[in-house]
């Protein structure tokens, strides 16, 4: 599955990219200290922070996107890192738990 088939699966909004890249996987926390220890290369992320700071740990992870859920929108700053990262940068209205049942129904583990 790729960023995009999950943008069109969830109707997401892409702020960023997409830069299509494929997932492995998914991670939920708003906790980046523990996305650092737990999230992997090629999953999307899960969120409800907007800062500057989860465009350094999904490049750092080599996440294949950022979800931020809650019908939260990113700071500025936020988007132009994640755009010069090439981060895909996805925002939604549904809660972080209907973004995370949505993915597991969709394969995403």
């Amino acid at each position: 599955m790729t960023v995009s088939d999950i943008i069109t699966k969830l109707d997401l909004t892409p702020v960023t990219g997409p830069f299509d890249k494929s997932v492995t996987g998914g991670y939920a926390s708003d906790m980046l200290s523990d996305v650092l220890a737990h999230g992997e290369e090629n999953f999307v992320w899960v969120t409800i922070q907007i800062h500057r700071n989860i465009v350094a740990v999904a490049s750092m992870k080599n996440l294949a996107a950022i979800i931020i859920s809650g019908g939260r929108k990113p700071e500025e700053i936020t988007v132009a890192d994640a755009h010069r990262e090439q981060i895909n940068l996805l925002t939604t209205p549904l809660s972080t738990y209907e973004v995370v049942g949505k993915l597991y129904a969709l394969g995403v583990g």
